[in-house]
Protein backbone atom coordinates (compact mmCIF):
# COMPACT_ATOMS: atom_id res chain seq x y z
CA UNK A 1 0.00 0.00 0.00
CA UNK A 2 1.57 3.24 -1.23
CA UNK A 3 0.57 5.01 2.67
CA UNK A 4 1.92 2.55 4.20
CA UNK A 5 5.77 1.81 2.12
CA UNK A 6 5.95 5.61 1.71
CA UNK A 7 5.46 5.52 6.02
CA UNK A 8 2.13 6.72 7.31
CA UNK A 9 1.96 5.72 10.91
CA UNK A 10 -2.02 5.09 10.15
CA UNK A 11 -4.36 4.72 7.82
CA UNK A 12 -7.62 6.58 8.20
CA UNK A 13 -11.15 4.46 6.90
CA UNK A 14 -13.87 6.61 5.86
CA UNK A 15 -16.88 5.51 7.09
CA UNK A 16 -18.93 8.76 6.40
CA UNK A 17 -21.41 7.70 3.70
CA UNK A 18 -21.69 11.20 2.11
CA UNK A 19 -17.67 10.88 1.25
CA UNK A 20 -16.58 10.15 -1.57
CA UNK A 21 -13.70 8.76 0.33
CA UNK A 22 -16.61 6.52 1.72
CA UNK A 23 -15.09 2.35 1.95
CA UNK A 24 -17.70 -0.38 2.77
CA UNK A 25 -16.68 -2.91 5.52
CA UNK A 26 -15.66 -5.08 2.91
CA UNK A 27 -13.37 -2.15 1.00
CA UNK A 28 -12.13 -1.98 4.93
CA UNK A 29 -11.35 -5.44 5.12
CA UNK A 30 -8.98 -5.70 2.33
CA UNK A 31 -7.16 -2.67 3.62
CA UNK A 32 -6.74 -3.82 6.83
CA UNK A 33 -5.60 -7.36 5.04
CA UNK A 34 -1.83 -5.76 3.24
CA UNK A 35 -1.60 -3.04 6.25
CA UNK A 36 2.11 -3.11 8.13
CA UNK A 37 2.31 -4.13 11.83
CA UNK A 38 2.70 -0.81 13.42
CA UNK A 39 0.35 0.41 11.14
CA UNK A 40 -2.55 2.44 13.16
CA UNK A 41 -5.98 1.59 11.75
CA UNK A 42 -8.44 4.30 12.59
CA UNK A 43 -12.13 4.36 11.60
CA UNK A 44 -13.31 7.44 10.51
CA UNK A 45 -17.23 8.19 11.41
CA UNK A 46 -19.62 11.84 11.63
CA UNK A 47 -22.39 11.05 13.87
CA UNK A 48 -22.50 7.28 13.89
CA UNK A 49 -25.37 5.21 14.26
CA UNK A 50 -24.22 2.76 17.23
CA UNK A 51 -25.10 -0.33 15.50
CA UNK A 52 -23.34 0.74 12.55
CA UNK A 53 -19.97 1.69 14.21
CA UNK A 54 -20.76 -1.77 16.21
CA UNK A 55 -20.53 -3.36 12.98
CA UNK A 56 -17.75 -1.67 11.80
CA UNK A 57 -16.03 -2.75 15.15
CA UNK A 58 -17.08 -5.79 14.96
CA UNK A 59 -15.31 -6.85 11.43
CA UNK A 60 -12.60 -4.84 11.14
CA UNK A 61 -8.79 -4.91 13.54
CA UNK A 62 -9.08 -1.07 14.49
CA UNK A 63 -6.71 0.69 16.81
CA UNK A 64 -8.78 3.80 17.31
CA UNK A 65 -11.86 5.36 16.02
CA UNK A 66 -11.99 9.34 14.78
CA UNK A 67 -15.18 11.01 15.55
CA UNK A 68 -15.48 14.00 13.84
CA UNK A 69 -19.24 14.82 14.42
CA UNK A 70 -21.47 16.32 17.79
CA UNK A 71 -20.50 13.02 18.97
CA UNK A 72 -20.27 13.40 23.20
CA UNK A 73 -17.75 12.62 24.70
CA UNK A 74 -20.16 9.46 26.61
CA UNK A 75 -20.84 8.23 23.11
CA UNK A 76 -17.29 8.39 22.15
CA UNK A 77 -16.20 6.31 25.13
CA UNK A 78 -19.34 3.54 24.67
CA UNK A 79 -17.35 1.70 21.66
CA UNK A 80 -14.57 0.82 24.35
CA UNK A 81 -12.02 1.68 21.87
CA UNK A 82 -9.50 4.43 22.01
CA UNK A 83 -10.72 7.34 20.23
CA UNK A 84 -9.57 10.71 18.65
CA UNK A 85 -11.50 13.94 18.85
CA UNK A 86 -12.04 16.28 16.06
CA UNK A 87 -12.89 19.64 16.58
CA UNK A 88 -13.36 21.64 14.23
CA UNK A 89 -11.68 25.34 14.68
CA UNK A 90 -13.11 28.62 13.54
CA UNK A 91 -12.18 32.16 15.24
CA UNK A 92 -14.92 32.17 17.93
CA UNK A 93 -14.01 28.19 18.65
CA UNK A 94 -12.83 27.99 22.09
CA UNK A 95 -10.20 25.09 22.11
CA UNK A 96 -9.40 24.36 25.75
CA UNK A 97 -12.67 24.36 26.72
CA UNK A 98 -13.99 21.69 24.05
CA UNK A 99 -10.93 19.40 24.83
CA UNK A 100 -12.08 19.61 28.39
CA UNK A 101 -15.04 18.22 27.37
CA UNK A 102 -13.73 15.11 26.37
CA UNK A 103 -11.43 14.27 29.16
CA UNK A 104 -10.66 10.43 27.96
CA UNK A 105 -10.13 11.05 24.46
CA UNK A 106 -6.52 9.53 23.27
CA UNK A 107 -5.82 12.68 20.86
CA UNK A 108 -7.60 15.57 19.96
CA UNK A 109 -7.22 16.54 16.26
CA UNK A 110 -7.99 20.18 14.36
CA UNK A 111 -9.30 20.73 11.44
CA UNK A 112 -10.43 23.43 9.67
CA UNK A 113 -14.37 24.71 10.10
CA UNK A 114 -15.99 24.53 6.96
CA UNK A 115 -19.57 25.14 7.26
CA UNK A 116 -22.00 22.06 6.46
CA UNK A 117 -18.80 19.98 5.71
CA UNK A 118 -17.09 17.67 8.75
CA UNK A 119 -13.30 17.34 7.15
CA UNK A 120 -11.46 16.77 3.68
CA UNK A 121 -11.94 20.34 2.89
CA UNK A 122 -8.58 21.27 1.48
CA UNK A 123 -9.16 24.67 4.14
CA UNK A 124 -6.37 26.05 6.34
CA UNK A 125 -6.59 27.73 9.94
CA UNK A 126 -4.46 29.28 11.26
CA UNK A 127 -1.61 26.67 12.76
CA UNK A 128 -0.35 28.82 15.53
CA UNK A 129 -4.11 27.88 17.20
CA UNK A 130 -3.26 24.30 17.61
CA UNK A 131 -0.55 26.09 20.66
CA UNK A 132 -3.80 26.54 22.74
CA UNK A 133 -2.69 25.00 25.96
CA UNK A 134 -4.41 21.38 26.36
CA UNK A 135 -3.13 18.53 27.94
CA UNK A 136 -3.96 16.67 25.00
CA UNK A 137 -1.73 15.03 21.67
CA UNK A 138 -2.60 17.52 18.92
CA UNK A 139 -2.85 16.05 15.81
CA UNK A 140 -2.97 19.25 12.51
CA UNK A 141 -5.65 18.78 9.79
CA UNK A 142 -6.81 20.83 7.25
CA UNK A 143 -5.87 21.51 4.08
CA UNK A 144 -2.00 20.34 4.69
CA UNK A 145 0.41 19.28 1.54
CA UNK A 146 3.83 18.76 0.76
CA UNK A 147 4.30 22.12 0.26
CA UNK A 148 3.47 23.52 3.08
CA UNK A 149 3.39 20.61 5.90
CA UNK A 150 6.53 21.79 7.35
CA UNK A 151 5.56 25.40 8.33
CA UNK A 152 2.45 24.14 9.51
CA UNK A 153 4.79 21.46 11.69
CA UNK A 154 6.67 24.76 12.91
CA UNK A 155 3.89 26.86 13.95
CA UNK A 156 1.82 24.09 15.88
CA UNK A 157 4.07 22.28 17.21
CA UNK A 158 1.88 19.11 16.95
CA UNK A 159 1.95 15.58 17.95
CA UNK A 160 1.03 14.34 14.58
CA UNK A 161 -0.13 15.49 11.08
CA UNK A 162 -3.42 13.99 9.17
CA UNK A 163 -3.76 14.42 5.37
CA UNK A 164 -6.51 13.14 3.22
CA UNK A 165 -7.18 15.53 -0.16
CA UNK A 166 -3.68 17.34 0.26
CA UNK A 167 -2.16 14.07 -1.43
CA UNK A 168 -4.71 13.93 -3.99
CA UNK A 169 -4.76 14.48 -7.70
CA UNK A 170 -8.63 15.04 -9.14
CA UNK A 171 -10.08 13.37 -5.77
CA UNK A 172 -7.90 9.99 -5.97
CA UNK A 173 -4.55 9.44 -3.69
CA UNK A 174 -1.42 10.54 -5.49
CA UNK A 175 1.54 8.39 -4.83
CA UNK A 176 4.13 10.80 -5.64
CA UNK A 177 2.33 13.34 -3.49
CA UNK A 178 1.95 10.94 -0.25
CA UNK A 179 5.94 10.48 -1.08
CA UNK A 180 6.46 13.65 -1.14
CA UNK A 181 4.57 15.07 2.04
CA UNK A 182 5.63 12.22 4.25
CA UNK A 183 9.56 12.60 3.24
CA UNK A 184 8.46 16.52 4.52
CA UNK A 185 7.35 15.01 7.65
CA UNK A 186 9.95 12.97 8.29
CA UNK A 187 12.29 15.69 7.85
CA UNK A 188 10.81 17.59 10.54
CA UNK A 189 10.72 14.53 13.02
CA UNK A 190 14.66 14.39 12.83
CA UNK A 191 15.35 18.37 12.55
CA UNK A 192 12.58 20.06 13.71
CA UNK A 193 10.08 19.19 16.26
CA UNK A 194 9.47 15.30 17.90
CA UNK A 195 6.14 13.86 17.25
CA UNK A 196 5.21 10.68 16.02
CA UNK A 197 1.90 10.31 14.25
CA UNK A 198 1.11 10.79 10.46
CA UNK A 199 -2.09 9.62 9.39
CA UNK A 200 -3.38 9.44 5.70
CA UNK A 201 -7.06 9.11 4.80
Amino acid sequence: MQAVHAGADALGLMFYPPSRRFLSIESARQVNAVSAPFVSQVAVVVNPDKDFLDQIIANLRLDYIQFHGEESAEYCRSFNLPYIKALRVAESTELLALERRYPDADAILLDSHVVDAYGGTGKTFEWHRARYGGTKPVILAGGLTAENVESAISLAKPYGVDVSSGVETHGVKDKEKIKRFCANVASCRTTRTPFGHQEIR
